[in-house]
């Protein structure tokens, strides 16, 4: 054995497992094919490779320059190479490189620096290379390339934490310079890193592509997320096939939750089973089933990734939301931050008061945390939607400031962009609302608060079916994440259809979540007032009066600003019918009671 000073660069595929289960055979030609490519590439810069894997290769370089002038240009040759494929078929890299003392056998290289690449190549994005910051201030003298700072990353077993460096071919989209700080900032509080292990096939191995399909597109869909780091396929299908404790595996890979789960096909029919688990106590925080006709393959894969996406997300929050807090005197923003947000899913009028306080304290730490301003704005908009405060244009105004800002901080979230979205819509702004809620769905076509914000645009103009249908579609994949409140959305779309029976259903399950919900109790008498049930709505008014006594439809209506007038008149009639007082009531003194206090 030896030990020299080394470069080393770890590549993989992106999206190898999916490739190869649609066309093994082409798949593994082409990969062949674009590594004889980018061998000579290798040999000029002076480097070897050390070893090849499945759609991988390992390399070694005596310079940390040349290790990365060579990246560069096989990146930009597998451009080259995939411009005039198909986006299915186009085959793009992601590498890791690191410099440091190895130990070299049997022309073999081993020691953490070799890990740290290999860590450093499941944070580059697909096309790209991401380098750490020691290795980049020795290249960076010779290198024309521009470099992304993308901030501090923690890695397993590795002391400190490591600097990053990104890069990306010209063309491929980059973070304007003003933005680069938030986005490096971002990594620092995704303190939630998650794992999702190979998903085992309970099948004939002819299936094996399928589970490993299954589990790359659950890791791409909810690395789209912004609120915890997933870990790349390298990190976890090292464990295939192996009976290795999920703790023991947690604490190798450094995750906080791990996801798992198994396949099995029968004729026609497929199950996929999952579980998110907390794997230093073992809880098991969620499970789910999904049953499904394989019909066209490809949409039902992506159907059964969007139910996984949405319940594991929406679980994972909550979990970091419920943690215990840290046994720390350093207050930061992120501890403010989540104490908020255990106070914000328990949904009591006092309980966002306090989640108030706690976000508007996180902004004051730190004014770039993006998520905190989202979450801010939706509290914003909920309390005076549930009646909990007066919606003033001062309220209306920070609001929607909120969001802007969010975005602005966080250009990537899809969730800033559904907030900004849904304020827009509250404020009438129809074409802003409709522009924003479809940039929220192209960041992250899994996240299901997109689609459902979207219905909010189709809503608030008119168009009521298209409402429905996406409203029922959200509903039904996550209606548990208090941010969205589907099932009122629904009630008044059924009502402005005068489906009134479907009204009072969905007002119903609304109100089993948030018995004292404003407008699910307005609107539930509206409906019963229209269908001609006295007797109950007078009941409902009784309900809804007693929980807002100073309720009247002027002040009401003026937080509605649809834009179909025939719909804000079908909704003030019902309230009407129902006998919500018009508008404010002036108390007279009794003759009595004013020679008392005279």
């Amino acid at each position: 054995m030896e030990r020299r000073l080394a470069a080393i660069v770890c590549a993989d595929v992106a999206g190898y497992s999916r490739m190869m289960g649609s066309d093994e055979a082409g798949t593994h030609a082409a990969f062949k094919a674009h590594r004889a490519a980018i061998h000579p590439i290798i040999l000029n810069h002076g480097g070897r490779v050390v070893k090849n894997t499945g759609d991988g290769f390992l390399l070694e370089f005596p310079s940390i320059v040349g290790a990365t002038e060579a990246a560069i240009a096989m990146q930009t040759l597998m451009v080259e190479r995939n411009h005039h494929l198909p986006a299915d078929r186009a085959m793009q890299f992601r590498l890791g490189i690191h410099m440091g003392d190895v130990i070299a056998d049997e022309d073999e290289v081993f020691g953490d620096d070799v890990n740290i690449a290999v860590r450093l190549e499941s944070v580059a994005s697909p096309g790209g290379f991401a380098i750490s910051a020691k290795a980049y201030r020795e290249a960076s003298k010779h290198l024309t390339a521009r470099l992304t700072d993308a901030g501090n990353h923690r890695f397993k077993n590795i002391k400190d934490p490591i600097g990053v460096f990104t890069w990306m071919p010209d063309g491929a989209p980059a973070l304007a310079p003003e933005l680069r700080e938030a986005s490096a900032l971002s990594q620092q509080y995704r303190t939630a890193i998650v794992g999702v292990l190979p998903f085992a096939n309970l099948s004939d191995a002819q299936d094996e592509y399928f589970s490993d399909g299954l589990t790359e597109d659950l890791i791409h869909a909810l690395s789209l997320q912004s609120f915890y780091r997933v870990l790349s396929r390298n990190s976890t299908f090292a464990f295939k096939g192996k009976n290795t404790s999920t703790r023991l595996i947690a604490r190798e890979i450094d995750a906080t939750y791990l996801i798992q789960g198994s396949v099995r096909r029968a004729g026609a029919k497929i199950r996929v089973t999952a579980e998110l688990i907390a794997p230093e106590t073992g809880e098991q925080l969620w499970t789910g089933r999904y049953d499904r006709d394989i019909g066209d393959f490809f949409a039902m894969q992506d159907e059964i990734t969007t139910n996984l996406s949405a319940a594991i997300a929406t679980e994972i929050v909550r979990a970091e939301a419920s943690a215990p807090a840290r046994l720390s005197t350093d207050v930061s923003a992120w501890d403010r931050f989540l104490k908020g947000l255990s106070h914000y899913y328990r949904q009591t009028k006092e309980d966002l008061a306090t989640a108030v306080e706690l976000f508007r304290e996180a902004i004051r730490l730190d004014p770039k945390l993006s998520i905190a301003h989202a979450y801010l704005a939706t509290i914003q908009i909920q309390s005076i939607q549930f009646g909990w405060v007066k919606g003033t244009r001062e309220m209306w105004a920070e609001a929607m400031n909120l969001a802007e800002t969010s975005v602005r901080l966080d250009p990537r979230s899809s969730f800033a962009f559904s907030i900004l979205s849904w304020a827009h819509a509250m404020e009438g702004h129809y074409e802003a609302a409709m522009d924003a809620a479809k940039r929220a769905v192209a960041l992250n076509p899994y996240d299901n608060g997109a689609r459902g914000v979207l219905g909010i645009c189709h809503f608030v103009i008119g168009e009521h079916r298209e409402a429905i249908e996406l409203f029922s579609m959200a509903a039904q994949r996550d209606n548990s994440d208090p941010r969205y409140q589907w099932a009122a959305l629904n009630a008044f779309s059924h009502y402005l259809l005068r489906q009134y029976d479907a009204t009072l259903s969905w007002a119903r399950e609304q109100l089993y979540i948030n018995p004292n919900h404003m407008q699910a109790l307005a609107i539930r008498a509206a409906a019963l007032a229209q269908m001609g049930r006295s007797g109950e709505a007078s009941e409902a008014l009784g309900v809804l009066m007693g929980n807002y006594p100073t309720l009247n439809v002027d002040r009401h209506l003026r937080n509605f600003h649809w834009k179909r007038s025939e719909d804000l008149a079908h909704y003030r009639e019902g309230l009407l019918k129902a006998g919500v007082p018009l508008g404010k009531l002036t108390l007279v003194q009794s003759d009595v009671k004013r020679a008392a206090e005279s």
